[in-house]
C-alpha cells in the first residue's frame, strides 16, 4: 500500500521506495531473494572496538540438555538423581570428571571450560530461550539475540560477505532473534541437508534444475529491470545497493558457494564428525567460519526429555559427543580455535530428580535454576571448571553466574563493549548487556578463564 507521501509501506509499517518495490518484484520473478536479503543488511557506522575473537559457533541444544547426564554428574546423589549414570569418567585434565556418556569429550577437556553455575530461574521454553539467546530477562524492550548484536556490530565495522548470522539448518523459533534491531539482523537459516554432498541452501545455491547459464540470463534480465527502476527513482542510497545484488550473484556463481560443497571434505574428516545431521552441521559450521561468517548456530533439537530421559540420552549423546569433540579438535588443528568461540547450552537444565511415574517413565522436566554451559576458544581458556552446584545439582552454590555474565564475557572477547548502547527505534536506552544499569544480580566477567 502507499502512504500519504506516495511511498510503499510494508505490513509492518516500514517504508520502501518505489525503486525498491520494483526490485523486489524483479527478484520474485527471477525466483531469487538473496540480493534483497543482503540489501537489508547495509547500515551502521564504524565501531570503536577491534574484535579479538573473530567468530562464534553456538551449539544450541533446543529443549534443554540435562546437566547431570552430561557435564555435571552427581553419582553420590543416589539413583533417583543420577539414574544409570553412576560412574563419571576422568578427562585429559586432572581433577575434571564428566558423565560417562561423553568419552570423546573427555579427551578434549583441555580445549574447553565447564561453567556449572549458570542460573536464571525461568522454566518455560519460549521465555527461557529468549533469556539464553539474548542474555536478558523478558521485558518491554524485546532484546536482540547475541548473534544479531554480533551481526550489527560486524556491519558497523565494514563486514560484507555471506550472511553474518546464520543457523544450521533451521531458525530456533520461539522468539524474534533480531529484537528491536529490526528485521535487518534476523538469522539466515540455511535449510538443506549437511549430510549430503552439497548443502542446497535456499537463496544461496542454485535451485534444482536451474543451471549457472540460466542464472546469468536472470542476471541480465534483472539488470534491465534495475535500469528502469533507476529512472523511476534516482536515489543514491538505492544506487549503492547495486553492490548487494552483485554479491548475491557472486555467492550463487562464485567461490562463496564452495562453503556448502561438503564433498570437498575428505571422507575421513566427514566420518570423524559423524555421518549424521549434528556431526555434519558442526563440520559445515567450521567451513562457514573459514568462509568468514562471524556467528553460526548449530540448531540441535530433541532435548525436551520429559519421558524416558535415559532412552533419549542413548540416541542424543553419541552424535553430540562425536560431533562436538571433532569440532574442537579440528578447529585446534587448523589454528582456528584461538579466534573462534564455541559455546554449548540450551534454554535451561533439567530436573535433577528423575520422575519415575507414568507417563514420564524416568523423565526429567524443565529446570531453570541450574544448568551447565561449555565455552571454548576465542580467548576462553580450556581445562577449567567454573562454579559448582550443590550435592544434588539443584542450585548453584559457588560462583553464581547469570546469562548476561556469559554474554558480556563473549562480547568482550569479540571486541564489543558490553556496556555500550544499541540503537532503539523509539530512542529507548538499551545497552548491549543489561548488567550495565547495575539493577540486576551479576557474577561479573568470566575473568578466571579469559
Amino acid at each position: 500500500m502507499l502512504d500519504v507521501q506516495g511511498q510503499h509501506v510494508s505490513p509492518s509499517g516500514s517504508r520502501v521506495s518505489r525503486r525498491s518495490f520494483v526490485r523486489v518484484g524483479a527478484l520474485g520473478m527471477a525466483g531469487l531473494t538473496l540480493a534483497d536479503w543482503l540489501k537489508l543488511k547495509a547500515c551502521g557506522a564504524p565501531t570503536k572496538h577491534q574484535p579479538k575473537a573473530k567468530a562464534v559457533i553456538q551449539l544450541w541444544m533446543g529443549g534443554g540438555p540435562p546437566h547431570l547426564d552430561t557435564f555435571d554428574p552427581k553419582p553420590d546423589a543416589g539413583a533417583e538423581y543420577c539414574g544409570p549414570y553412576k560412574s563419571p569418567i576422568a578427562t585429559n585434565v586432572p581433577g575434571i570428571r564428566i558423565c560417562e556418556t561423553m568419552p570423546l569429550m573427555a579427551k578434549q577437556a583441555d580445549k574447553y571450560s565447564i561453567i556449572r553455575s549458570i542460573t536464571h530461574g525461568d522454566s518455560g521454553h519460549e521465555t527461557a530461550t529468549y533469556v539464553m539467546q539474548t542474555c536478558t530477562m523478558p521485558g518491554e524492550l524485546g532484546y536482540p539475540a547475541i548473534g544479531a548484536v554480533v551481526a550489527y556490530k560486524r556491519y558497523e565495522a565494514g563486514y560484507r560477505g555471506l550472511p553474518p548470522y546464520m543457523s544450521i539448518t533451521s531458525p530456533l523459533g520461539r522468539f524474534t532473534e533480531s529484537g528491536f534491531l529490526g528485521t535487518d539482523y534476523r538469522v539466515f537459516a540455511t535449510g538443506g541437508d549437511p549430510n549430503s554432498n552439497t548443502v542446497r541452501v535456499e537463496g544461496l545455491v542454485s535451485p534444482g534444475g536451474v543451471t549457472d547459464e540460466r542464472l546469468k540470463d536472470r542476471r541480465t534480465l534483472l539488470e534491465s529491470v534495475d535500469s528502469l527502476a533507476a529512472h523511476i527513482e534516482k536515489n543514491k542510497k538505492f544506487e549503492a545497493m547495486d553492490s548487494f545484488q552483485q554479491r548475491a550473484y557472486a555467492i550463487l556463481l562464485g567461490d562463496a558457494k564452495k562453503a556448502f560443497e561438503m564433498s570437498e571434505e575428505k571422507p575421513e574428516v566427514r566420518e570423524r564428525y559423524g555421518r549424521n545431521s549434528f556431526g555434519q552441521s558442526c563440520l559445515l559450521a567450521r567451513r562457514l567460519v573459514e568462509a568468514g561468517v562471524p556467528f553460526i548456530t548449530v540448531n540441535s533439537g530433541g532435548w525436551d526429555t520429559h519421558r524416558d530421559n535415559f532412552g533419549r540420552m542413548k540416541v542424543l549423546l553419541p552424535p553430540l559427543d562425536q560431533g562436538f569433540s571433532a569440532l574442537l579438535e579440528d578447529l585446534a588443528q587448523r589454528g582456528l580455535l584461538d579466534s573462534t568461540i564455541v559455546t554449548w547450552f540450551g534454554e535451561f537444565g533439567r530436573t535433577p530428580k528423575i520422575d519415575p511415574k507414568p507417563p514420564w517413565d524416568g523423565g526429567r522436566h524443565h529446570y531453570g535454576n541450574a544448568m551447565s554451559v561449555i565455552v571454548a576458544g576465542g580467548g576462553f581458556k580450556g581445562g577449567h571448571v567454573v562454579g559448582e552446584t550443590d550435592a544434588k545439582g539443584e542450585f548453584p552454590k559457588e560462583r553464581i553466574l547469570y546469562p548476561w555474565d556469559l554474554s558480556a564475557s563473549m562480547y568482550t572477547l569479540l571486541g564489543i563493549d558490553p556496556d555500550s548502547r544499541l540503537p532503539h527505534p523509539h530512542g529507548c536506552v538499551a545497552y548491549v548487556t543489561p548488567r550495565t544499569g547495575g539493577e540486576i544480580p551479576s557474577g561479573g566477567l568470566l575473568k578466571e578463564i579469559m
